[in-house]
């Protein structure tokens, strides 16, 4: 069986912790796409740890932890990771990487970093993690796989090929340093060595897994949103975020997927550049970013402030819609509890009319929000595991959104702790 779990909107949805909280009853946990540009917070009984390359699943012995294919795979990151659990306590996960996953190289945050430099003000949001140089590379054709470090020759043949395209890039238009090829190399052997006991054949793996009936976890990074495809292009990420995306960045068959969960805050929140409907300012935005998530609403690799605001059923519907959501896990239902009144999102006015689509770019940017407003519960509901312990007022905002957006919420988030949920 295989089952992911994805991001309805923005990306910072909680995702980590439903992950690690599914994860508890899966056999294997894969990243599938994306890089250490982005986080994924969870809290056990190791402590707290945010997780940007690693799947969410390497704190429990049980699990195989797999980088798929897809996934921009940075070395020091890997092994930063690594490290920190290690000094946390955590007993050595197992993990495999794929032997086809492709390096995220030092020029590809050379290169994002002076892109976003030269765009200035009109730059897309980056993490300057070097994601877009790497995706385009990759299909560009000029990328470099993990197995092909155990090829010298083909190696030494390939960063020759590259270097020669990059250095045009970066001499005459960014007007930086040539690339050397032997520093490269040098660069590319300590990885090999490093990497080497973690790679393997992961397709066949899970392949070999699914035979045997094993629960395999697929885990998303960003979400709708941010697909190229159907996120806010152009400020989006470079791979894709949508559940289909699962299947080619492991390599398991569609439909070998029965369950996929759309994870969706009680509220909004979004790091990054484009449009965002429902974003509030002032005070109002600033209390409402200090309750949120665990530490605050910042970015869990960045520590960039997100933009906040109130739920946004027209994203999250499309967003469900996109993924091919089977059921939603909404989080941080705690954090408004303060609120007299919370509004929720329900149409975008746009050149006058009210749609309850989520519209293209352009349309988008002259959207404007159209609220419902539904009273607040005024407690706090932090640790509830019971449905009917819940306030009505809590229960109707959850029976609210559930109506907006079509898709059933089998998990409310009651706090960040791996156990802190209720089931219905």
């Amino acid at each position: 069986m295989v089952q992911a779990i994805i991001g309805a909107n923005w990306g910072d949805e909680g995702k980590g912790k439903i992950t690690d909280m599914m994860a508890e009853h899966s056999d294997i946990v894969v990243r599938f796409q994306g890089g250490a540009n982005a986080g994924h917070t969870i809290i056990n009984d190791y402590g707290r740890f945010a997780l940007h390359l690693l799947p969410s699943g390497v704190c429990y012995p049980h699990i195989t932890n797999i980088i798929g294919n897809g996934v921009a795979f940075h070395v020091p990151s890997f092994l930063k990771e690594l490290q920190s659990l290690k000094d946390g306590g955590v007993p050595t996960p197992k993990i495999l990487v794929s032997d086809r996953v492709q390096l995220l190289m030092p020029y590809h945050v050379l290169q994002d970093t002076y892109e976003e430099e030269r765009l200035a003000g009109r730059a897309f949001g980056s993490t300057r993690s070097g994601i877009a140089p790497f995706y385009s590379d990759k299909y560009a054709k000029i990328g470099i796989q993990l197995n092909e470090l155990f090829d010298e020759a083909l190696l030494k043949e390939r960063l020759e090929k590259i270097c020669t395209l990059k250095n045009v890039l970066f001499t005459h238009l960014y007007h930086k340093p040539e690339l050397k090829v032997d520093e490269l190399f040098r660069q590319l052997m300590e990885w090999r060595e490093q990497i080497a006991p973690y790679m393997a054949d992961t397709q066949r793996f899970v392949t070999n897994a699914l035979k045997e009936g094993k629960t395999i976890l697929l885990e998303g990074q960003l979400g709708s949103m941010r697909d190229p495809d159907f996120g806010i292009y152009p400020f989006t990420t470079s791979s894709h975020t949508l559940a289909g995306f699962g299947c080619v960045g492991v390599g398991v068959p569609p439909t070998a997927v029965e369950r996929i969960t759309a994870v969706t805050k009680a509220y909004s929140s979004a790091v990054g550049a484009g449009a965002f409907v429902v974003r509030l300012d002032g005070d109002e935005a600033d209390e409402l970013r200090r309750r949120g998530g665990d530490k605050g609403e910042f970015g869990a690799t960045t520590g960039r402030p997100r933009d906040v605001g109130w739920f946004d059923a027209v994203a999250t519907r499309y967003g469900c819609r996109v993924q091919g959501a089977t059921d939603v896990a909404l989080t941080c239902l705690d954090v408004l509890g303060y609120l007299d009144e919370i509004k929720v999102c329900t149409g975008y006015e746009i050149d006058g009319q009210v749609t309850r689509d989520f519209p293209v770019t352009p349309l988008l940017n002259k959207a404007k929000p159209v609220y419902t407003t539904l009273p607040g519960w005024k407690c706090d509901v932090r640790g509830i595991t019971d449905w009917n312990k819940l306030p009505k007022e809590a229960q109707d905002y959850v029976l609210f959104l559930e109506q907006e957006i079509g898709v059933p919420i089998r998990t409310v988030s009651t706090g960040p702790s791996r156990h802190e949920n209720i089931f219905r």
